[in-house]
């Protein structure tokens, strides 16, 4: 029998914000936009004929027909990761796949990984850099960092980092345009790192220059963005100044590639990253042994700002 389904995508969008029972959550969790994610939900009771949502002042609510369709699908897409997870060959005992997002990849694990891998030299390290948070069994992922505001469904999740930001740029940048207050950032160019648009709790240039008390700077103009590393490395080849997370700078500042002209730093409320594992993975020494490293990395170093 033939079964015309709906697309995929629009299916894991419902199956997402029902089990959140959240437009923001479930973008979250899919690294989409909350209006991407409602503009899927919407096609897909277009394509329905029917409402899955109802849509209150600040919060959503099932209605019939999606309480009748959202445990069906949770289990379909349960089964699904179940399959893929038996598909492919069988990973050598010493693989540790390590997932993350690009920037984080880039900017932190990156440049430390070395002395990991030189104290472990029987392992076979595989990085799984994406921006698609995706499930950590069928993807073959052993163990991942995540950026978000934690919660992950059948995952262990152990805070690591809280993030911050705050202005930087090239030290020839700062000396060439003279900037010396908040106030100098009217007459020169802002760069956006819009990698955290979708965390509600995320100040941008708008927000730091309210919190700094000056006008008449643009904060909209200027280049923008996906992501946050591609950001920093506009700042260092002096293309502007950019809002930079503190996560991923300290090597940049401490080797002065960059140079923080404020001490105005603005928290991101909501979110941080994440060291995420299912139950029981730390009973594998490879995975053990690369958590208990990350952690110590973590604790030495301290923050850049």
């Amino acid at each position: 029998m033939k079964r015309d389904l709906p697309p995929l995508i629009w299916l894991r969008a419902f199956e997402a914000t029902g089990r959140h029972m959240s437009f923001m959550k479930a973008a979250e969790e899919l690294n989409v936009t909350p209006s991407a994610l409602s503009h899927q939900v919407r096609q897909l009771e277009e394509r329905l004929g029917v409402l899955l949502f109802e849509r209150l002042n600040r919060a959503i609510r099932l209605t019939d027909a999606g309480a009748r369709c959202l445990p069906g699908l949770r289990d379909g897409f349960d089964r699904l990761a179940q399959a893929m997870a038996q598909v492919g060959p069988v990973a050598p005992p010493n693989r540790l796949v390590v997932g993350s997002g690009p920037s984080f990849a880039a900017k932190w694990l990156a440049p430390r990984l070395y002395r990991f891998v030189e104290d472990n030299p029987s392992l076979d390290i595989r990085i799984a850099a994406s921006l698609t948070l995706g499930d950590l069994a069928a993807d073959g992922v052993d163990i991942a960092v995540r950026f978000g505001g934690g919660g992950y469904p059948n995952l262990i999740a152990e805070r690591l980092i809280e993030e911050a930001v705050t202005p930087l740029c090239a030290p020839g940048f700062l000396s060439e345009h003279a900037i010396a207050s908040p106030r100098d950032l009217a007459r020169v160019p802002l760069l956006h790192d819009d990698s955290m648009q979708f965390h509600k709790g995320a100040p941008g240039w708008p927000e730091w220059v309210r919190a700094a008390g000056v006008g008449d700077v643009d904060t909209q103009g200027g280049l923008r963005f996906n992501y946050a590393d591609h950001a920093l490395d506009a700042a260092m080849e002096g293309a502007g100044m950019v809002l930079g997370r503190r996560s991923f700078v300290t090597r940049d500042l401490r080797m002065g590639r960059l140079v923080m002209p404020f001490d105005l730093v603005l928290p991101v409320t909501g979110a941080a990253f994440w060291l995420v594992y299912p139950e029981g993975a730390l009973e594998k020494d490879k995975i053990c042994i690369f958590r208990d490293w990350v952690v110590a990395e973590i604790q030495a170093e301290a923050p850049a700002f």
